[in-house]
């Protein structure tokens, strides 16, 4: 196994289990390394601080073991088994919740590592070279997990791995086949398209807030904008909307919202969706026609070179709703993109209120599930912001 030696002083942030180790701290690297393989990082003295993954950009090793600890070869299967203990533990894995997120990356101790559950089936995404060299084995140390009755696993990295990498990976089964999309999330089903919908194929992370949602839609007239699949909408139409309208630019995912809310409520004539761009649909509404909204758009900044655009896009999205949302009506409002912290968050949303003139009170402030968990040495971990509102 090759070394990496750090430069002096920069190996703080390992001994406090930091798992990344970034490329301005290296002090050399060996003329031969290979991107994605394993490597030991030592520091400036030679003290051995961990095991990882290398690559090419700014985050160089992602650690997989810390200090002089051997990587085994039952490494995955331990991982893999701690992960699904902690969902068993939350109660996420019942006949009625069949969809759950199994790991998350540096949450899970396997950075650049997801894995989505839906029923029987594994969706496995690589955010790094070195999880897709392993992609083998941790496909195979899957479908041996015990009690998870995983029987398929499909590998979905072409759009998630480093493009620089040049790896070129095909979606496809790694193992098994595919027999059936439909998951059940809180009794609620779901069509799920891994083979050809963002992300995994569904939105699991926010599963609770849906749930939340549910339970002020009773009476309400209900917008989901940027609805995707439609996972908003189905929930507030099981809490007892009077009318649902989901908005989506996109025709595959109004689609999509369609035969979900067919899957639950067939022939129900409250939902309604409309494939047009939000800011547009927002803006030719009429004032006081919803008393709850939801505003989950995709990240407005991706980078942070897009950051100071992507809190201008946040400050007048709500702003809009602000405007418009009838006296007495509530505003689910998120943010999924990683550099805006909470605290940026939250300004873009105030400056929006203060801009309106409305009264608006803070019911909840929320943020990913459980099984979405935060390493407490890696709180880059956290990445979804989400407000309530109560606006007068």
């Amino acid at each position: 196994m090759k070394t990496i030696k750090l430069k002096p002083r920069k190996e703080e942030s390992i001994l406090r289990h930091h798992p990344w180790v970034f490329s301005g701290a290296i002090a050399s690297l060996p003329e031969d390394i290979e991107e994605g393989e394993r490597v030991r990082v030592v520091s400036a003295d030679g003290k051995v601080l961990g095991t990882g993954h290398f690559q090419i950009g700014s985050i160089a090793v992602r650690l997989l073991e810390f200090g002089d600890k051997e990587i085994t070869d039952d490494f995955f299967s331990r991982r893999l088994e701690s992960a699904f203990r902690l969902r068993q533990t939350l109660g996420l894995i019942r006949q009625d919740n069949t969809c759950f997120r199994l790991v998350h990356g540096e949450g899970d101790f396997l950075p650049g590592l997801v894995i989505d559950i839906y029923g029987d089936t594994a969706v496995m995404q690589a955010h790094s070279p070195g999880m897709h060299f392993e992609r083998l084995e941790i496909a195979q140390a899957l479908t041996e997990l015990p009690d998870a009755r995983i029987r398929n696993v499909y590998y979905k990295s072409e759009t998630t791995l480093p493009f620089k990498a040049q790896l070129d990976p095909q979606n496809d089964y790694i193992i098994g086949r595919f027999d059936g999309n439909i998951a059940l999330e809180n009794g609620l089903k779901f069509n799920i398209d891994w083979l050809r919908g963002q992300k995994t194929g569904f939105f699991v992370d926010q599963r609770e807030n849906r749930s939340l949602l549910e339970k002020y839609s009773k009476g309400r007239n209900v917008l989901n904008m940027f609805c995707y699949t439609g996972g908003f909408s189905v929930y507030a139409m099981r809490g007892g909307a009077l009318k649902v309208d989901s908005v989506d630019s996109s025709a595959k995912a109004a689609a999509l919202t369609d035969a979900n809310i067919d899957l639950n409520f067939p022939d129900d004539s409250r939902h309604h969706t409309f494939a047009v761009d939000a800011f547009k649909f927002l803006a030719d509404m009429p004032k006081d026609a919803y008393d709850l909204i939801i505003l989950d758009p995709p990240a407005f900044a991706k980078h942070r070179s897009a950051l100071k655009n992507g809190l201008l896009g946040y400050r007048k999205l709500n702003a809009k709703a602000f405007e418009k949302i009838k006296s007495g009506g509530i505003l689910f409002t998120f943010s999924c993109s990683q550099v805006v912290t909470r605290e940026m968050f939250r300004l873009a949303v105030f400056t929006a209120a203060a801009q309106s003139g409305r009264k608006v009170r803070i019911l909840h402030q929320l943020t990913q599930p459980a099984d979405h968990p935060v390493d407490i040495s890696h709180p880059e971990g956290e990445y979804l912001k989400g407000l309530v509102l109560y606006v007068e």
